[in-house]
């Protein structure tokens, strides 16, 4: 699996940013980042995004 992040949907508010286990989601000029290299793929940053801005593929 992947994360997408659709950028024309993320707010920027950090929900993600708080809930990732592994910190592996940051904000870079307001937007999620995700370092794949890190992410678990737990889908707790896609449950916790209040704008549907998160996918897991």
């Amino acid at each position: 699996m992947a994360i997408e992040i659709i950028k024309e949907n993320c707010t920027g508010c950090g929900a993600c940013v708080e809930v990732c286990p592994v910190e592996a989601i940051t904000l870079v000029d307001g937007i999620a980042t995700v370092n794949e290299e890190d992410c678990l793929e737990c889908g707790a940053c896609e449950a916790e995004c209040p704008s549907d801005a998160i996918k897991l593929l």
